[in-house]
């Protein structure tokens, strides 16, 4: 399998998959490699691998004179893509964004990943600048998702921003975001599917969402999504909860609810390995519910929860 779209597309049970985080620049990729490895054997379809903005940092250059400089935290995800493709023989996704990127940024990563035959995106606006109140794009950027799948779609067809020509060595297949809770920016569900409607229509094969933890969410975002004309899959994303700061954290950072009862459970919960606990039994149950409902594939947001998510795979796989 080589393209994740055409088997999200074909009728087989319900697959798995994860996400990696790129290490920290300067640290070495073994410690994610060490997390692969203990979710391998259950033969996930594929992999994605997370991409960020770079920051602005000031930098004193003389005594009172500051240098407005941008760093990337974490190496970009070419690279990550290549060497899981080498060592696992996984599809890998990485995340394309428009967040901290120009358009030429963007087009010479494509070209890379080309060469590379790395031909699966995961294509996404992605988060707003440290301090900022709303999404500003770079200068040269895209401002919406949506205008980045135009991107990728007119690369598939031969055609460079400087309106150069060219054969591609391959063409990409993507994937794009959905929010079950709606996003946060977005004014109402309707118009949220409104908009992701639209990344469909330019040429996103599949949806997946942003976590949840009531899967009554998913099934009515699906439903809502099938009456407005989207008929691609749509994948359901779970994260494990791991720690005791994620009763605030999470909703407050990706603009979630926690159903009543989980919050109930999770307010009795004294450590974070209570709460690790808690999150390996509660996402057994919403697993097990969704593949029961014969979804294409449960992706599981793995970042610093690998052993939970083995835990739950273990029970549902």
């Amino acid at each position: 399998m080589s393209n994740v779209a055409e088997f999200l597309s074909a009728d087989h049970p319900t697959a798995f998959s994860f996400e990696v985080l790129p290490p920290v620049r300067g640290k070495s990729i073994e410690q994610v490699f060490r997390s692969i490895d203990r979710l391998m054997p259950f033969n996930p379809a594929y992999i994605n691998i997370t991409t960020h903005r770079s920051e602005v940092v000031y930098r004193e250059v003389a005594e009172g004179v500051f240098q407005r400089t941008f760093e990337r935290r974490r190496p970009g995800t070419v690279a990550i893509a290549a060497a899981l493709k080498g060592r696992y023989g996984v599809p890998a996704v990485p995340h394309l964004i428009c967040s901290g990127f120009s358009k030429a940024d963007i087009e010479n990563e494509m070209i890379d990943l080309s060469y590379l035959g790395i031909t699966n995106l995961l294509v996404l606006r992605g988060d707003r600048a440290k301090g900022e109140n709303r999404f500003t794009p770079v200068e040269g950027g895209h401002e919406h998702a949506v205008e980045l799948c135009r991107q990728v779609e007119a690369f598939n067809r031969g055609v460079l921003l400087d309106g150069e020509e060219h054969e591609p060595l391959h063409r990409f297949s993507f994937g794009v975001a959905g929010y079950p809770e709606k996003h946060e920016e977005a004014m109402n569900i309707d118009m949220d599917i409104e908009f992701l409607k639209a990344k469909i229509d330019a040429g996103a094969k599949y949806v997946v969402t942003q976590m949840f933890f009531d899967n009554k969410r998913y099934f009515e975002f699906v439903e809502r999504c099938r009456a407005a004309g989207i008929t691609v899959p749509i994948i359901p994303g779970l994260k494990p909860l791991t720690s005791l700061t994620q009763q605030a954290l999470l909703p407050k950072t990706f603009h979630i609810d926690l159903p009543m009862e989980l919050a109930r459970e999770l307010c009795r919960c004294r450590s974070n390995e209570d709460v690790k606990a808690l999150g390996v039994e509660w996402g057994v149950q919403q697993a097990r519910e969704l593949k029961a409902a014969r979804v294409p594939s449960i992706h599981f947001y793995s970042m610093n929860a690998t052993a939970s998510v083995e835990a739950i795979a273990k029970a549902v796989y």
